[in-house]
């Protein structure tokens, strides 16, 4: 009886979220997971235009950018949402890891008193989300602090969730690890920089979305 009764909320909910107008779904991760190209891709994919600057030092992303009424059309399927770039989560921003990257100490400082806001901003925009897309380089170990507290941040929540294994066109990604560490989850492995598995992940995201 109880399971039927759960059955039968799991479909009410689903059904309300399915007429929800003005769905946000978020792009969360660590820094330099690939979450800004892959907002860029989509953006570009569906409304011909990128949505912000990528970098190869971390924290480019220090605060929230959105693009609203992006339609993503599959078949007879329509998605119609506000597309959230976050900046990257970390559970520890020094000034002095900018200076390494050749930023002057000034501005290094500035960089991550900037990125530490932008980690709270980012936790407090859960709470509006109503999907997260988790985007993490599928080229480093994904039992990570930080990418266990990104987890355990949006479960406490209930947020559906797709989870980006990013970067596979590299000889070390391996997506295989994302899905053991997370296999609640579902794992799609992408390029977001080459545009593969795109197809994939559109298709993964019309299921968690739905």
């Amino acid at each position: 009886m109880i399971s039927i009764f759960k059955k039968f909320m799991k479909k009410v909910f689903k059904d309300l979220f399915k007429k929800k107008k003005n769905i946000k779904i978020g792009i969360y991760g660590p820094p330099n997971g690939g979450k800004t190209t892959l907002a860029n891709r989509i953006c570009l994919d569906w409304l011909g235009e990128e949505m912000g600057s990528v970098s190869n030092i971390e924290h480019e992303t220090r605060e929230i950018q959105i693009k609203e009424k992006i339609n993503i059309k599959k078949d007879d399927n329509e998605l119609s949402f506000s597309l959230v770039d976050t900046p990257g989560i970390a559970t520890r921003v020094d000034y002095e890891d900018f200076m390494k990257k050749g930023l002057p100490e000034e501005e290094a400082k500035q960089r991550a008193k900037e990125a530490t806001k932008g980690v709270i901003d980012a936790i407090k925009w859960l709470d509006n989300m109503d999907v997260v897309i988790v985007v993490l380089d599928a080229t480093k170990d994904p039992y990570s602090q930080v990418n266990i507290t990104i987890i355990g941040n949006i479960a406490a929540r209930d947020i559906p969730v797709l989870i980006v294994g990013n970067k596979i066109d590299l000889r070390r990604a391996n997506t295989k690890k994302i899905k053991s560490a997370f296999p609640q989850y579902d794992v799609i492995g992408i390029s977001a920089k080459k545009g593969t598995n795109m197809e994939e992940f559109y298709e993964a995201l019309f299921v968690v979305a739905g």
